[in-house]
């Protein structure tokens, strides 16, 4: 349910309210606006809802209470408006500022990260992404360098300041990961693996939870509400493509999935062009259509020589194509209230 508090409401008022419905075994999201104050409460007394609803409307400083009709409660925009994600001082997500995060497919080796660090930061990226653990269709394909490969990237991230978002793939990985990564990506192939998005949700960072490759929206955000639930409310949805009949793009991606996103829940909403394409000319094109339609940030696949990369090299951008992305990017930014840096 949502406790809509009066603008005459005091701070006494609001704090009485949320010790309340702790003690009731709620999980309380608050979200303070202008005129009005919004509660959120989620997860307890499902079947006694109503009577609890009408206690806490008798009270003379709520003005209303409804209830959250969508199954998932607390990434629901019904609960709060839009959330901004801190990665780092100086790297936020959800805001005005389009960020992009970008990286080879796979972490091939410490010089070579060190190398695409140092390029994208002197082209504005502020975080590095990198596969140290790579889940693959094929077992003969390489399947990562595992913890080294994350001593590879906190190396150029020591080198360049840059953020990095990094794979995790098993429910017992989450810590280890964490301590050299500043955001949790969760692929595709893991949306539904429940136990990794409950340990997930038990760590202090950021996770970009990207959309199964044959997931409903609504499949999507209810996997996100598990992370949310067990305490970490720092998520962010990425669209990466969907599995469709059409054989000349590696997936079909689906913007339909970005603006539903953004008008469904108060999640920053993420886009992966490339895989959402597989084809590098396509990469460019709809991550000007991703942004055109609402998306907060871009994770994009850039190396040096994508024709010696070790994995996705067909989706994968040069630096000269990347930059000149970026520059291409920065009048759409612009044309929907927007920042590219």
């Amino acid at each position: 349910m949502i406790i809509i508090l009066s603008h005459k409401a005091t701070d006494n008022n609001k704090n009485s309210v949320i010790d309340r419905l702790k003690k009731m075994g709620y999980k309380v999201d608050v979200s303070e606006g202008k005129e009005r104050t919004l509660i959120g409460a989620v997860g307890s007394n499902v079947e006694n809802k109503n009577e609890v609803m009408a206690q806490f409307m008798s009270l003379p400083f709520v003005e209303n209470v409804v209830p959250i009709l969508k199954p998932y409660k607390m990434v629901s925009r019904e609960i709060r408006e839009r959330s901004v994600i801190k990665v780092r001082d100086g790297i936020e997500i959800g805001g005005k500022e389009i960020m992009l995060m970008a990286g080879p497919c796979a972490v091939e080796g410490e010089a070579l990260m060190i190398e695409c660090a140092h390029m994208l930061k002197a082209a504005g990226v502020k975080i590095l992404r990198g596969g140290a653990y790579k889940p693959r269709t094929s077992p003969y394909s390489f399947q990562g360098y595992e913890e080294k490969g994350l001593k590879m990237l906190a190396k150029a991230s020591e080198e360049t300041g840059l953020a990095i978002i990094t794979e995790v793939i098993q429910g017992r990985d989450v810590k280890k990961v964490a301590n050299y990564a500043d955001i949790l990506q969760i692929g595709a192939r893991n949306m539904q693996n429940f136990n990794l998005l409950k340990e997930c949700g038990k760590v202090d960072k950021p996770v970009l939870l990207k959309r199964g490759l044959s997931a409903t929206i609504e499949e999507w955000l209810l996997a996100a509400e598990y992370i949310v639930k067990e305490g970490n409310p720092k998520v962010m949805l990425c669209e990466r493509g969907i599995r469709t009949f059409e054989t000349y793009t590696r997936n079909t991606l689906d913007l339909n999935a970005v603006a539903a996103a953004k008008s469904l829940t108060h999640l920053p909403v993420v886009a992966d062009p490339s895989h959402g394409t597989g084809r590098w000319e396509l990469v460019s094109p709809m991550a000007k259509a991703s942004v055109a339609a609402g998306a907060d940030a871009l994770i994009i696949e850039v190396h040096p020589r994508p024709e010696e990369a070790f994995s996705d090299g067909q989706q994968t951008l040069n630096f000269k194509h990347f930059k000149q992305m970026k520059k291409e990017l920065k009048p759409v930014a612009a044309a929907v209230g927007r920042t590219l840096k």
